[in-house]
């Protein structure tokens, strides 16, 4: 699961748009830019085994990341210190917090057993990874239906179309990129080039929607 997260990301904003798609952007992957962070510090661990099908990843240890309890205590953090950021109304600051868990959802749905559902397991996960072809059609199946959904709010506040068109692109290439070119071995590689690629995501986000819906759109 890697740009299907982002699924998550322009649902919620199709649903409350008084929240910045870059912010949305950023909450569904928040778990992972702790994650890559950790990552490079040398907290959590994960190592690469080319031999795996679907992601090559392996993921040994990250129970402040990817465990149940850490997920909700990160969607809780980030959804509350954004909302206070941004100084968004509590609904908004609510689906800033659901974006954020449902990286943990979607990873459960494509993680091989190794998410812990307490700080240090047991691990679970359902393992679509090792079935890579209908996880590619469920991502980009979460992705098309988000985009729809984004769009047609988009269009409901009289917002054009090609930067959606643009954004979604943008997506399309993160997820071909990293077939063409697997992850290298290394705390640099595996931690730094994911953390890269996320936070360029919000900004092209950011570019594709510089500004937040207009007042009154949406539910209070």
């Amino acid at each position: 699961m890697f740009v299907g997260h982002y699924a998550a990301a322009l649902a919620a904003r199709a649903a409350e748009p008084r929240v910045p798609l870059w912010t949305y952007v950023l909450g569904c992957q928040a778990i992972d830019i702790a994650w890559s962070g950790l990552i490079l510090a040398g907290v959590e661990r994960a190592s690469v085994d080319p031999s795996l099908p679907g992601s090559t990843l392996v993921l040994s240890h990250m129970p402040y990341t990817h465990s149940l309890p850490a997920a909700v205590l990160w969607s809780v953090a980030v959804g509350a210190g954004l909302m206070a950021l941004l100084k968004l109304p509590r609904r908004a600051g609510v689906f800033i917090g659901l974006t954020v868990f449902s990286h943990w959802v979607l990873d459960f749905l494509v993680h091989r057993p190794d998410l812990p559902l307490l700080w240090n397991g047991p691990m679970v996960g359902l393992g679509l990874w090792n079935h890579p072809l209908p996880e590619e059609v469920l991502e980009m199946g979460l992705l098309a239906l988000a985009g729809a959904a984004w769009g047609w709010r988009r269009g409901q506040e009289g917002q054009g179309w090609k930067p959606a068109l643009a954004f979604l692109a943008f997506l399309l290439c993160l997820q071909v990129v990293p077939m063409l070119s697997p992850l290298g071995e290394g705390r640099l590689s595996v931690g730094g080039s994911p953390l890269v690629a996320y936070l360029v995501a919000c900004v092209a986000a950011w570019m594709a929607e510089p500004t937040v819906a207009k007042p009154g759109v949406g539910r209070a």
